[in-house]
């Protein structure tokens, strides 16, 4: 026998639903409107919030408002605070207004669009939005599906990484008549590529000894050069191995780098690679024609990534996966269970019909159009130019002033918003390495004021300050100057001495 409570429970009764969304909505209001007041990296101890909560899930439920309560107490004095103004570290994560309202609907409407039966309106809805963000970005006709490919939104790169993989590697596999060949495959990256594509590659099946780490220097600005690459494959191909898969960036993680990808998409046609386009930071500044010349060559591409949850102001999660050949990506990826073939139509064929389950690696799937296309029909296109050049007129700034201070040099021209610091040596000997170790942590350690990550190229350690916070302002980025040029004189950079 049940409860009373349990036997009782209207989970989606109307009346609640809205008192509790309220309540919510209300508590997030409050955190919006408070969120300055929070240090951006938490005063954590590890395993402390353990302690805090009961070894055991509850027998009886809570009122929303108790929840809440442990949600403010416990959980929130424990977050990063990414949508700090003063959080410049790795890359934002934004979130916005309209991006809340869409994941409001797409979380209440709660469909699942893994085929066109299944939630005709969600599947249409998705086909729509990655046709309108390809357009913007400039991508080529050869993406849209009016051109004969298309887009789906993916959870991360990640995701869209491993499956433009799996493709790559059925259709070579094909060509060279097994899956044993899989020991042959080879795929190429450079060492400013994210992580991610050696996951990937791991996770496909190319062995480990068959992934390529190109070097770049600063004489390219650290972008992949075509000779680089084209020396890599001949080399391979002289020992029998198949190059595969070839990884361009536009817009590194460590240093937003921008590879020519015109060059190495000849390459890649020379030798029949794919060639994947990586933009997920940046691939959102494509919406200003000034930067759109990132994208020469792009038509080379097989396919392209980017992620409007970085700076699209597309609340976590939605990442942008364009193909040229959606029959290469769903030929590696489709299953049609019988406990599926109930939902087909009889005009599938006729409609040319999308079933995403066939364009990524999981079933289920979230309603994540739903949330592009409200931030697009909410801010448009103008709105969200003038968005992104905020954040670069922003970083410029701060570039501006590091270059007028002696003691700091930019160790890479800025691309986007990302700005790649560090302390200048005094004297010749100096551990410089260790002191601009030492000016990172001073700056996370002030009480929360801000938070800034740190890369290493060349034996360098670099500070990285990435600003694109929704919430950050010019007087954030001004403060974070000020910060900076306060702890370096307590690690020992005094202006005048060098």
């Amino acid at each position: 026998m049940g409860s009373a409570a349990a036997d009782a429970l209207l989970p989606l009764h109307p009346e609640t639903f809205a008192a509790e969304s309220h309540a919510v909505v209300d508590f997030l209001d409050g955190y919006y409107r408070n969120i300055q007041s929070y240090p951006v990296r938490p005063d954590a101890e590890l395993g402390r919030l353990r302690t805090l909560l009961p070894d055991a899930a509850p027998e009886d439920g809570e009122p929303v408002d108790v929840v809440l309560e442990d949600v403010r107490r416990h959980i929130v004095p424990g977050l990063m605070h990414w949508q700090s103004p003063s959080f410049f570290a790795y890359y934002p994560m934004n979130a916005s207004t309209a991006g809340f309202a869409g994941e409001m609907l797409s979380a209440g409407l709660n469909v699942v669009p893994f085929a066109w039966a299944a939630s005709p309106a969600a599947t249409e809805l998705e086909a729509v939005v990655v046709d309108w963000m390809a357009k913007l970005v400039g991508l080529p006709e050869r993406f849209l599906f009016s051109g004969g490919g298309g887009g789906v939104l993916q959870g991360s790169t990640c995701e869209a990484v491993v499956c433009t993989l799996v493709a790559a590697r059925d259709r070579a596999l094909i060509m060279l008549g097994g899956h044993e060949g899989i020991l042959r495959l080879v795929v190429y990256a450079s060492d400013q590529s994210h992580s991610t594509f050696q996951k990937g590659a791991r996770i496909v099946g190319i062995p480990p000894a068959n992934f390529r780490v190109i070097q770049t220097s600063a004489a390219s600005s650290y972008g992949l050069t075509a000779d680089s690459v084209r020396r890599a494959v001949d080399a391979d191909v002289a020992s029998g191995l198949v190059p595969l898969y070839l990884c361009a960036t536009v817009g590194t993680t460590g240093l937003g780098a921008v590879d020519p990808l015109r060059e190495l998409g000849e390459v890649a046609r020379r030798y029949d690679m794919w060639l994947h386009v990586d933009a997920a930071h940046a691939g959102s500044s494509l919406i200003c024609r000034e930067f759109q010349d990132c994208l020469d060559g792009a038509e080379l591409a097989d396919s392209v990534s980017m992620n409007p949850h970085k700076w699209f102001l597309t609340n976590m999660e939605c990442c942008c996966l364009w193909v040229a050949s959606p029959a290469a990506l769903t030929s590696a990826l489709s299953s049609n269970p019988e406990y599926l073939n109930n939902i087909s139509t009889e005009n599938a064929a006729a409609m040319d019909m999308v079933d995403y389950k066939d364009w990524q690696i999981a079933l289920s799937r979230p309603f994540r159009a739903m949330k592009l296309w409200v931030v697009l029909r909410r801010y448009g296109a103008v709105a969200m130019r003038a968005y992104i050049r905020r954040h670069i007129d922003m970083a410029r700034w701060f570039e501006l002033e590091l270059e007028a201070d002696e003691r700091f040099e930019v160790v890479v021209p800025r691309r986007f918003s990302l700005v790649a610091f560090r302390l200048r040596p005094r004297h010749e000997g100096d551990d410089v390495e260790a002191l601009n170790r030492r000016l990172l942590m001073a700056i996370n350690s002030s009480t929360g004021r801000a938070f800034l990550t740190h890369f290493v190229v060349d034996n360098k350690f670099i500070i990285r300050l990435a600003v694109g916070g929704a919430m950050t302002e010019m007087q954030h980025v001004r403060a974070g100057w000020v910060l900076v040029q306060e702890k370096a004189k307590e690690v020992g950079a005094t202006p005048g001495r060098y």
